[in-house]
């Protein structure tokens, strides 16, 4: 059921790991940069058989939407009928993602609402209260 946020809805980390366990077709999307896959890492999904496709929503270093975001992921073997699960550092850029995607008919699409790296903490750094590394899920670094 499509919400009025223009996607189909947001999940945890962790919901979103069971979400991939339950639905062997669903695909995990990793909208970040390149310079946060390799530095940062990347969710890991080897023990559930499958990759993350990535594909960058915002390309550095203006941070602009990347023009051929759909193409991108068409030419990674992405179709429009598959459960999409969007993640990015916080959040947010992966819902923009979901937003765009599903009104270019892919779906059903759901956000990682922590991301990979989780909400800033009070002092103003990432990693410590939610997100997928935080929630002891599997990556990897490169």
């Amino acid at each position: 059921m499509l919400l009025n946020k223009g996607y189909d809805g947001d999940l945890t980390a962790a919901e979103g790991w069971k979400f991939l366990e339950e639905d062997a077709d669903a695909l995990l999307i990793d909208v970040r940069t390149i310079a946060e896959w390799i530095y940062v890492g990347l969710p890991d999904l080897s023990e559930l058989g499958r990759t993350v496709v990535c594909v960058q929503w915002n390309q550095w270093p203006n941070m602009e939407v990347n023009p051929d975001f759909v193409p991108h992921l068409e030419a990674e073997g992405v179709t429009r009928d598959r459960s999409l699960l969007l993640i990015c550092r916080s959040g947010i850029r992966s819902r923009d993602a979901a937003v765009a995607l599903t009104s270019a008919g892919f779906g059903p699409c759901y956000n990682i609402s922590d991301g990979f790296e989780g909400d800033l903490d009070g002092a103003k750094h990432r990693g410590t209260s939610n997100g997928w590394r935080v929630s002891g899920l599997p990556w990897v670094q490169q």
